[in-house]
C-alpha cells in the first residue's frame, strides 16, 4: 500500500487550468482517469487526510504510485480526452457501465450494394443503420415480417444471395412477395436501395407519410375498379398499422428523445435508457456499474452519456435527452453532444406532463434492474470470495490469490507440442491476458520438461520487465530474455523479446505482455509437473509466487516438496474454482494444438519450393488438375504454366521427386483404388479424404 504523500506533486507544480489527469500504479498501469475544470483544485482533494476520503477513493490513492496530467484549452476538450483515455486504458477504478445483457438491434446494411435487413448484436459497424435496441430478437423478426409486405428488402445471407444469383431462382420470400429479389434482377440495385431507404425512414418514425400514400393509392385503385390491387394495398396499410401498434404512443407530440434514469446505493448504480422516436418507445437498454469513488448522480449521468453517445454521430444523438440530474457543469456536456449530433441538443430534467410521467416509468425500471442485479451479484460475489479464501487456507497462503495463472501442455503423440497460459482475476477469467506457447527447446513428448520451459519463458519475460522499470536490479540470478520467443494468443511464434522491445518499453499505461505477476501458479498435473514449475521459478530467483498442481485422476492438489497431496472436499468452492481454471487452460491448449495440427495436415511439397507463392501454386494445381499429375509432368510441361520459368520448374520437379506421394484412397467395400478427381483437392493440392485417422490414432493431452 503506497502513501499518497510519497508521490504528491509539489505546491505550484499543478496548473490552475482545465485538464485530464491519470493515476498510475507501481507497474505504470493507468488505474484512474479524471477531468477537471481546475486541475490544481481537483487533485488537491485526493491528497487530504486519508480518513476524510471515501473508502473507494482511499483505496485508489493508496494503490496508485504516481499522478500525471495533461492541460487542455476547454472543458469540452477535457471531456473528449477523458472519454478517449477511458476507452484506451480501461482503468480499474473508473466508472464502467456493463450491459446487463447483449441487446439485439434491427440493422440495415447500407454499406452493401444490396442492403440487407437483419438482427445484429455487439459493436456497431460503420455504414450500417441500427434501430433499437430491442428486448428480444423475436420482437425484431415480428416487426420485419410485417414490414416486408410494404418494403420487400433483402433479408438473406451473402451465401444464399450468391446461390440464387447463380441458379437464377429466388428464395421462398421472393416467390411470396416479401423480397423484391434483386438476386435475379427483378429490381435494380438503385431501386432496391430506395426500398431500403424507405424502410429506414419508416423505422425512424416517419410513418404517417407512407400510410397516407398507401391509402391514397388504395382509393385510386378502387375508383379504377382494380379491386385486387386495392385489396393488396389495404393489407399493406393494415400491416404497417399493426407494426406501429407494437410500440405504444408515449409522447403525443411525436418527440425524438432519449430518457435516462439512475437508481443507486452506496456501492452500485443501475442506469436505464428508453429510446423514444416519433413519440413511440423504439428501444430500451440497461447498464450496471460499481461506484468506485464518491460520485454524484449528475456525474453518473455524465458517464452514461459518454458511453451512450461516444461513438455515435448525426441522428443517433436525439434532439432531446431527458435526465434525472444534470452534470456539473452542464454546458461542456451539452456542447459535446451538439458536436456529436451536428446541431443543438437539449439536455434537461423533465418537470411536468407526459415526459415526467414517462421518466418515472424509466426510473422504476432502473430500480427494479438494480434490485435484480444485487440479488444475482450477492450470490456470485460471495461464492467467489469464499472460493479464494478456501484456496488461501488450503495452500497456506498469506492472502487470497487475486490473480491465478494456470498452465497446460497439449500434444498428439509427441507432435505439435504446445502450452497454454490462462489468467483468472478475482475468480473471473481475463481472456485478454491469455497466452499460448510452442515448445521448441526439444523434440518429442515430455510434459515435465515442457512445463519447465514454459514457466521459465513466462517469468523470464516478467523479470525483463522488472529490470526495465528498475524494480529489479540484481541481474545475476535471472537468465537473459533473449531466445524466449514465446508464441502468444495472437497466434504464431514471435521473435524473442528483450528489454528494449517496443512492447516492453512502451510507457503509455497500456498492459504489457507478461508484465504482472500472479499470486498463484497452477499447473495441470501432479507432483512431477509441480516440481518442474518450482525448479523453473527457483532458477530465476523468484520465491514469492506460490505453485500448486491439480491432478485429473482424483482431483488432488499437489504442493512442491510434499509427499502427500492436499485433498479439498468435493463440495468445496475452492476446488471448483481450481477445476474451472484447469479446464479452461486445457481447452485453450487443445484449441491451439488443433490449429497447428490442421496447418501441418494442409501442408504440401510445393511449400518447400523457395520463392513459390500462393498464386503460382494455385496456377500449377489449376493447370494440372492434381498434385499426382504435377508429379508426373516434365520440366517442359511445367514451364507451360504462366509465370513458371525453367529454373523454377526444375526446382519444383526436384521437390516433388523427393516427397513421397500420399497413399491412394481405397473403397473398403469393393477394394477399388480411388482415382483423384479434379476439384477434390484441399488447399495444399493433396486430395481430400474423409475421416480423421490421426484423431483415431492418438489421443490429445
Amino acid at each position: 500500500m503506497a502513501d499518497p504523500s510519497s508521490y504528491r506533486p509539489k505546491p505550484g507544480e499543478i496548473p490552475d487550468s482545465p485538464g485530464v489527469y491519470r493515476f498510475r500504479d507501481e507497474h505504470r498501469r493507468v488505474i484512474y482517469v479524471g477531468k477537471a475544470k481546475s486541475l490544481r483544485q481537483r487533485l488537491a482533494n485526493y491528497f487530504q487526510d486519508l480518513a476524510g476520503l471515501h473508502p473507494r477513493t482511499r483505496s485508489m490513492v493508496t494503490t496508485a504510485a504516481s499522478v500525471e496530467w495533461t492541460v487542455v484549452s476547454t472543458e469540452v476538450e477535457a471531456l473528449q480526452l477523458e472519454y478517449s483515455w477511458i476507452k484506451e486504458y480501461d482503468p480499474r477504478f473508473n466508472v464502467k457501465y456493463r450491459d446487463d445483457k447483449s441487446y439485439p438491434y434491427l440493422a440495415v446494411t447500407m454499406n452493401e450494394e444490396y442492403p440487407r435487413v437483419q438482427v445484429m448484436r455487439g459493436h456497431k459497424r460503420k455504414g450500417v443503420r441500427y434501430f433499437g435496441p430491442y428486448a428480444h430478437a423475436w420482437a425484431i423478426r415480428d416487426t420485419v415480417d410485417l414490414l416486408l409486405r410494404v418494403f420487400p428488402v433483402r433479408t438473406c445471407s451473402a451465401g444464399v444471395f450468391k446461390n440464387a444469383a447463380r441458379t437464377g431462382r429466388p428464395c421462398l420470400l421472393g416467390y411470396i412477395g416479401k423480397c423484391s429479389a434483386p438476386c435475379v434482377d427483378r429490381v435494380s440495385a438503385e431501386e432496391h436501395r430506395e426500398l431500403a431507404e424507405e424502410f429506414c425512414d419508416f423505422m425512424t418514425g416517419r410513418t404517417t407519410t407512407y400510410i397516407r400514400r398507401l391509402e391514397r393509392q388504395m382509393a385510386e385503385a378502387a375508383e379504377d375498379m382494380e379491386y385486387e390491387r386495392a385489396a393488396r394495398l389495404r393489407d399493406d396499410v393494415g400491416a404497417l398499422k399493426k407494426a406501429m401498434e407494437k410500440n405504444a404512443v408515449v409522447l403525443a407530440d411525436a418527440t425524438d428523445a432519449d430518457l435516462i434514469a439512475v437508481a443507486e446505493d452506496e456501492l452500485e448504480a443501475a442506469v436505464q435508457i428508453f429510446h423514444v422516436r416519433g413519440g413511440r418507445v423504439r428501444g430500451q437498454r440497461g447498464w450496471v456499474t460499481d461506484k468506485v469513488e464518491e460520485i454524484t448522480t449528475g456525474a453518473l449521468v455524465e458517464h452514461a452519456l459518454q458511453q451512450l453517445y461516444g461513438e455515435e454521430t448525426g441522428d443517433a444523438v436525439p434532439k432531446e435527452v431527458l435526465v434525472p440530474a444534470l452534470p456539473d457543469p452542464v454546458e461542456p456536456v451539452q456542447e459535446w453532444l451538439a458536436g456529436r449530433r451536428g446541431s443543438g441538443v437539449s439536455l434537461r430534467i423533465p418537470q411536468r406532463g407526459d415526459k415526467k410521467a414517462l421518466m418515472e416509468t424509466v426510473q422504476r425500471n432502473a430500480q427494479q434492474a438494480l434490485v435484480l442485479h444485487k440479488t444475482k451479484r450477492a450470490s456470485d460475489l460471495t461464492t467467489r470470495s469464499r472460493a479464494l479464501e478456501e484456496i488461501a487456507d488450503a495452500l497456506d497462503l498469506d492472502s487470497a490469490p487475486l490473480r491465478i495463472e494456470c498452465y497446460d501442455i497439449s500434444h498428439l503423440q509427441g507432435d505439435d507440442v504446445v502450452a497454454s497460459m490462462v489468467v483468472f482475476e478475482d475468480g473471473l477469467a481475463r481472456k485478454s491476458e491469455y497466452r499460448r506457447f510452442q515448445i521448441k527447446g526439444f523434440a518429442g513428448q515430455d510434459d515435465v520438461r515442457s512445463m519447465h520451459e514454459v514457466i521459465t519463458r513466462r517469468f523470464r519475460r516478467y523479470l525483463a520487465e522488472k529490470e526495465r522499470t528498475g524494480e529489479w536490479t540484481d541481474g545475476g540470478n535471472a537468465e537473459s530474455p533473449a531466445g524466449a520467443g514465446d508464441g502468444e494468443s495472437g497466434g504464431g511464434i514471435g521473435p524473442a523479446l528483450t528489454a528494449t522491445n517496443s512492447t516492453l518499453t512502451e510507457d503509455d499505461g497500456r498492459p504489457r505482455k507478461f508484465a504482472y505477476p500472479p499470486q498463484l501458479v497452477v499447473v495441470d498435473g501432479g507432483a512431477p509437473q509441480v516440481a518442474a514449475a518450482r525448479r523453473a521459478l527457483d532458477g530465476l530467483g523468484i520465491d514469492d509466487i506460490a505453485v500448486c498442481g491439480l491432478a485429473k485422476r482424483l482431483e488432488e492438489v499437489w504442493l512442491p516438496g510434499d509427499d502427500d497431496p492436499v485433498v479439498l472436499p468435493r463440495t468445496s468452492e475452492g476446488l471448483y474454482l481450481l477445476q474451472r481454471v484447469r479446464d479452461e487452460a486445457h481447452r485453450f491448449a487443445i484449441t491451439y494444438q488443433r490449429t497447428k495440427r490442421s496447418k501441418r495436415f494442409r501442408s504440401s511439397p510445393l511449400d518447400d519450393v523457395p520463392g513459390l507463392g500462393d498464386t503460382r501454386k494455385q496456377a500449377l494445381l489449376k493447370h494440372f488438375g492434381s498434385l499426382k499429375r504435377l508429379r508426373s509432368a516434365t520440366i517442359e510441361q511445367i514451364c507451360e504454366v504462366p509465370g513458371i520459368g525453367r529454373k523454377t520448374a526444375g526446382t519444383i520437379a526436384v521437390a516433388l521427386a523427393r516427397s513421397e506421394p500420399a497413399a491412394p484412397a481405397v473403397n473398403t467395400a469393393t477394394g477399388e483404388i480411388m482415382e483423384e478427381e479434379p476439384g477434390t483437392m484441399g488447399s495444399s493440392g493433396e486430395p481430400v479424404r474423409t475421416g480423421a485417422p490421426d484423431e483415431r490414432r492418438g489421443q490429445e493431452t
